[in-house]
């Protein structure tokens, strides 16, 4: 499963992800969840009845063998439509040991990229080793079609993308 929280249409991540999922079409099935889709969290639904798409959320969580975070850095932290979809998982389990790998891209990334593997240890993922990556001045690593071309770049994915596997198994 794949979290993509640019909502830029076009977006560096984006192409970041469209690289991941090219990469991975043989061997892991991903889904972009649709993030725009979670209300704002409200702990005191958790007392009621949950929202429809925050219970799919959850699911699909749950469901799936790993989970792809590409965020990009909004204002030194991470952007809000991540953040109120990790807050809708908090009170549950659903990313405990789960397989997780981070990809901050952002033009410094350095706050949001710590933000991220701090929220992500806190609510119980696992993120294996070479599996959270920052990638810098991503657009300055792609072509004008938006494909990645910078070696180095291509090298941190390609290991985030076997560690991920191995840990997934």
């Amino acid at each position: 499963m794949v979290l993509l929280s640019s909502t830029k249409t076009g977006s560096a991540n984006q192409k970041i992800v469209d690289f991941f999922t090219q990469k991975t079409t043989t061997f892991f099935d991903t889904e972009t969840y649709p993030l725009s889709t979670l209300p704002f969290f409200n702990p005191d639904l958790e007392m009621s009845l949950l929202p429809d798409s925050v219970v799919d959320f959850r699911q699909k969580i749950d469901n799936a063998d790993g989970v792809l975070i590409c965020t990009p850095e909004y204002i030194f932290s991470i952007p809000g439509i991540l953040k109120n979809a990790l807050e809708w998982t908090v009170s549950t389990i659903v990313f405990h040991e789960k397989p997780t790998a981070i990809i901050t891209a952002a033009s410094s990334g350095d706050a949001a990229h710590a933000s991220i593997q701090l929220i992500m240890h806190t609510i119980g993922s696992i993120i294996p080793e070479k599996c959270a990556i920052l990638i810098k001045s991503p657009k300055a690593k792609m072509n004008d079609l938006g494909e990645i071309t910078d070696l180095k770049t291509i090298e941190l994915m390609d290991d985030l993308i076997q560690n991920l596997k191995e840990n997934i198994g």
